[in-house]
Order: C-alpha cells, then structure tokens, then sequence
C-alpha cells in the first residue's frame, strides 16, 4: 500500500484557520428517519453556509495558501462557488470552466460570487480537460478537486468533527465524486474512529470512480447519465483513487429512483433541501437496508443546491 499523502496532523493544522463559516456543521441523530430505515441515522448537514455546501472548507484552505495571479479550475457547480467564494474574500481573479449542461442556479451562483464562468463541453470532465488545457497555455494556476491536497485537508476536517460525537458509528456513507470529501473524511477517521466503516456511495448512471477502485484500474465512461451532477464523475482522478486504498473499506451503487426518495425523505423527515449528490448516502440505507439494520450510521449531507424547477419535480412525489 502506498504511504498517504495526508495525514491527520495536516488536517488538525489547518482546522482552527479556516473560515468557521463553514466549521463546526450540524451532526445530529434524526429519530424520524431512524425509525423509517431501521437504524440509528446520524446526519452531517454541510449545506447550512454560504453556498450550501462542504466545499467551502476546502476552497478556503486553497486561497489562503495562493499568492498572486488567475486562479483556474473546472466544477459541476459546488466546488466553483467555493473557490468563487474564497477568491472574492481574497480579491484574487477566478476562471470556472463548467459543462454546458451544468446546472444553472450553480452557474449564477459563480458569477454572482464574481467568478468568470465559461461553459464547454458536454459534461463536467470536457470542462476540465479544457480548463487544464487554457491554463497550461495562459501559465494560470489550474486547481483541481480531489487533486489539490487542500481539497482533502478542507473535506477532513468533517471528519476530525464527526469523530467528536460522543458515541461510535458502525458505519459512515460518504458520496463519492471526485474524492476530495471521502480521503479526506477517511483520513480523519481512520485515525481517531478505526472501527467506522467507510462506505463511498455512487449513482450507478455515474459508476467511473467505484468501478476503478473494485478493478484497481482506470475505468473511464464515454457518458454517464445521473441527477446526481456534484458526483458525476465519468473520468477518475488516478491519484484520489491511490488515496482511497487506504481510507476506503467499501462502496455501494444507488439507483436514480433511490436518490429522489432520499431527497424526499430527507425533505419531509429532517426539513432539509438536499441535492441528489447529498442524498446518496440515504439512499444506500433504502436500497440496502438489510446491511445496516439495527446499526448506527453516518451519512454526510454533502449539499443543497436545487433549481426551483428540481424542488418542484424531485423533492415532492409526483
């Protein structure tokens, strides 16, 4: 196995230094969802910030390590609004590459943060290849989620507060996009709560990132076909998937009829506005309830970035 590149000292660093407008987020038993699914559920909200999700934590920790120039990069939405967000502060200039079929409340959200937004490509990872592309050309710092070590320190922090809950999860569920949120959870806990099992959760219209750790090879999708856009990954970052052999212990596939009912769930149970990408782990307790029974559970609540057009079509029963 190789040697992490993150470890729990880094993480613990950078905790106290980033901005606690994204620290210290809700991590609660919800009783009602408890009961429906037969298991004692603990969510970790991380869309009650700025810009309704974890990213922020990571982003932050990004800007206040760059000293001059264009920053560039490539987001499906969240993680553009966080670099937006912490670049603003900062009064450092932003350039976000995002598909053409990203969703449009996170592409205002970006300019609104005052970020120069271009839209390329079919999806996601066209928009990256594009980013890293202009900026090799301009000399611009590419920064690239799941990649950037900042990335992971951010999402570990979560767990380096998860694993303050005064009492032991059997089991935590982690979405799965590019690996920013799950090394860096993993990392955190893998050293202060060794015996939760870290379970990463995918959309199977999105299985890029799970398959290639299941095959120990880069698997990469022509397409991929999922609500879920913050974890629709059809081309791995080959490191985060090196960084997941040792915070990883397994990984579940959920349906896109699960994910609504999770965000529905979530909705009625808890009151929360939830994004497929944060549903996923609630919808591996439907799907796979059986596993989890009786157990006590984590699912970290990643985001909440919906259209008006999305609340209307997936938070309510059609």
């Amino acid at each position: 196995m190789n040697t992490p590149r993150l470890t729990l000292a880094d993480i613990q660093a950078a905790e106290p230094r980033i901005d606690p407008v994204f620290r210290q987020s809700p991590q609660y038993i919800c009783e009602p969802l408890s009961e429906l699914l037969g298991c004692e559920l603990t969510l970790k909200v991380e869309t009650q910030n700025p810009i309704r999700s974890f990213k922020g934590r990571g982003a932050d920790w990004l800007m206040q390590g760059h000293t001059a120039g264009r920053v560039v990069c490539a987001s499906a939405g969240n993680f553009g609004q966080a670099v937006a967000y912490a670049a603003r502060k900062r009064q450092i200039p932003l350039t976000v590459y995002a598909g053409l079929t990203a969703n449009p409340l996170k592409v205002s959200r970006m300019r609104a943060l005052g970020a120069e937004v271009i839209l390329f490509g079919d999806d996601f990872d066209a928009a990256k290849a594009e980013a890293r592309r202009v900026a090799q050309i301009t000399g611009d710092r590419f920064v690239e989620d799941g990649l950037d070590l900042e990335t992971l320190v951010g999402a570990g922090t979560i767990g380096t507060e998860l694993a303050r809950l005064p009492y032991h999860l059997d089991s935590l569920l982690v979405p799965l996009g590019n690996g920013a949120l799950i090394n860096g959870i993993g990392t955190a806990l893998k050293a202060l709560r060794p015996n939760t099992s870290i379970v990463a959760v995918q959309a199977e219209g999105a299985p890029a990132m799970l398959e290639s750790w299941w095959q120990k090879r880069l698997v990469v999708h022509d397409h991929i076909q999922t609500i879920a856009d913050g974890i629709g990954v059809r081309v791995p970052v080959p490191q985060a998937l090196t960084d997941m052999e040792a915070t990883v212990d397994d990984g579940l596939l959920v349906s896109e009829a699960g994910i609504r009912k999770a965000m529905q769930l979530l909705h009625r149970h808890a009151g929360l506005v939830v994004e497929p990408s944060g549903a996923v782990g609630v919808a591996a307790l439907l799907e796979h309830s059986d596993r989890f029974r009786g157990s006590r559970v984590g699912a970290v609540i990643c985001g909440g970035n919906l259209t008006e057009v999305q609340i209307r079509e997936w938070l309510f029963e059609q």
